[in-house]
């Protein structure tokens, strides 16, 4: 043990962490009453400082993405991360703190003393989650990854912020567990793609021929991006942007100085205009919407972001649908059905996705084609849905919500349901947008709204904003704002004045 002085008992404050370093290590103290910890000092999901996170409920919320960990121990308590915080073993020497160089040792995997087989259908965030949390919760049974794509599971969320901007080489995204993770944790990866399953035999046919038995099934197999339909559609330069391969067949293709049209205003639309953008292409959104985001964000924030893009050179169309693509061998241009022909030499579709429930014919289905689960995340005995394919019980109402974390969460608690939990899904959705270097976070699922108050201009950030229905906070928006909503990721797991919220946002200054 090597013990190091960093810091006075008194500097460390009771409202947030103390950054510390240790030669090039970066330790986050935390004090909870006459008690101090040590932990790791960037969150171990995409290294953001935890000394700018939030204490709130005996948890740390991590100020970027909000993975929270319980400040006893370092135990992971919510996603994107998927590990637990290293701790580092300190003294107290007459107001002095003493801090080791080397953390704890991490629990090893569970021994393989279990004879069940539990399979998880698709390798994605929500995939990838609970084949950890299976491990992480004790289960030593076998645990099987079927996964469509060649890769491990890898990080989706930057392929449309930093992949198509040229700033990330797609081989270069990072992975969301290494290839030492699935050894280590006996987690065998099964590349292919699954056929069907039989819910009664309890087994999944995949479309290579091969047969699995399961004790327990957990699907995860994301959404499919809705395509054109239009002639010219399959020219080909025109794309969706869901996977790794796609967002390097946009690269090859696209070219700084020429012209893309994106059709559609989602989130991936957009962040995908902002991505091309700064690449340096010439970038129009046929839009469906005059105001970008309003469903989500209110009309003040989506005017805000739509001049920040109009700012950087985006061009809004909002008059017509589009009716063809023009060109022979290359894309031309996309032609309304008013008679307007926007120059294109790329095209890229936004336009939302489909659960990929295919596969699944003798689980009932919704409209959207996604699979109604109960508050536990169980679809029927034995087999749970969880991300874009689940349409869950939320607030007593039937949602089905395209979030990267609340997938996690929910995978979360299917793997401790599959192992005889009853847990339920009573957290508050989180996401984030990324648009000319601007981080929006938004948290809640607000469908309507009788009060809106900002603190800050959305046009200038940064700023809050809270949305409230009956004086209860609904949903916030905000940006530059991360360790406020860090906080309110924590308190608004229960009913939340927008008074208190706001008082709560004044106190940390």
């Amino acid at each position: 043990m090597a013990l190091h002085r960093v810091a006075r008992f008194a500097d460390v404050s009771e409202s947030r962490g103390l950054e510390v370093r240790i030669a090039d290590t970066k330790i986050v103290l935390l004090r909870v009453g006459d008690q101090l910890r040590a932990y790791q000092g960037e969150c171990p999901h995409a290294g953001a400082p935890l000394a700018e996170g939030a204490l709130c409920h005996g948890r740390l919320i991590c100020p970027w993405h909000k993975a929270a960990y319980r400040i006893e121990d370092g135990a992971l308590c919510e996603p994107p991360a998927l590990d637990s915080l290293k701790r580092y073993p300190l003294e107290v020497r007459d107001d002095e703190i003493w801090v080791d160089d080397q953390p704890l040792v991490d629990a090893h995997t569970p021994p393989a003393d279990d004879e069940r087989t539990f399979v998880i259908v698709g390798a994605g965030a929500a995939g990838t989650a609970c084949a950890a949390a299976l491990r992480e919760k004790g289960f030593g049974g076998q645990v099987l990854l079927i996964d469509r794509e060649v890769d491990a599971g890898y990080d989706r969320t930057v392929l449309s912020k930093f992949v198509i901007a040229g700033e990330m080489p797609p081989e270069e995204v990072p992975p969301l567990r290494d290839d030492a993770f699935y050894s280590e944790q006996r987690i065998e990866r099964i590349n292919g793609e699954v056929a069907s399953l039989d819910a009664s035999s309890k087994t999944l046919q995949l479309t290579d021929g091969r047969s699995l038995n399961y004790d327990a099934a957990l699907l995860a197999t994301g959404g499919k991006p809705n395509p054109l339909t239009l002639p010219g559609a399959d020219l080909p330069q025109v794309f969706v942007l869901r996977s790794k391969d796609q967002a390097r067949e946009i690269l090859q293709a696209a070219k700084p100085g020429q012209r893309a049209v994106i059709i559609g205003d989602s989130f991936i639309a957009l962040e995908s205009a902002s991505a091309l953008r700064e690449y340096g292409l010439e970038v129009t959104v046929l839009a469906r919407h005059a105001i970008p985001f309003a469903a989500q964000f209110g009309e003040t924030v989506g005017k805000a972001i739509r001049a920040l893009h109009e700012a950087n050179g985006v061009v809004f169309h909002t008059e017509g649908e589009a009716s063809y693509i023009e060109g022979a061998e290359n894309v031309e241009a996309v032609c309304l059905d008013n008679g307007q022909r926007l120059p294109a030499d790329l095209v890229l579709a936004g336009i939302g996705v489909t659960p990929a429930t295919d596969a699944f014919t003798d689980l009932p289905k919704e409209k959207d084609r996604s699979l109604k689960v109960d508050g536990a995340m169980r679809v029927i005995d034995g087999v749970w849905a969880v991300g874009d394919i689940a349409t869950f019980p939320l607030n007593g109402q039937p949602q089905r919500i395209e979030h990267w974390r609340l997938a996690q969460q929910q995978a979360r608690i299917a793997a401790a349901n599959m192992l005889g939990a009853d847990e339920h899904y009573l957290d508050v959705p989180y996401f984030w947008t990324w648009h000319f270097g601007k981080n929006y976070d938004y948290l809640g699922h607000a469908e309507a709204w009788d009060e809106v108050e900002f603190k800050g201009d959305p046009f200038h950030p940064p700023f809050i904003g809270l949305f409230g229905k009956n004086g209860v906070v609904a949903a916030a928006v905000a940006c530059d704002e991360e360790r406020a909503m860090a906080l309110l990721a924590e308190r608004m797991k229960q009913p939340l004045s927008v008074d208190e919220a706001w008082q709560l946002i004044r106190d940390l200054g």
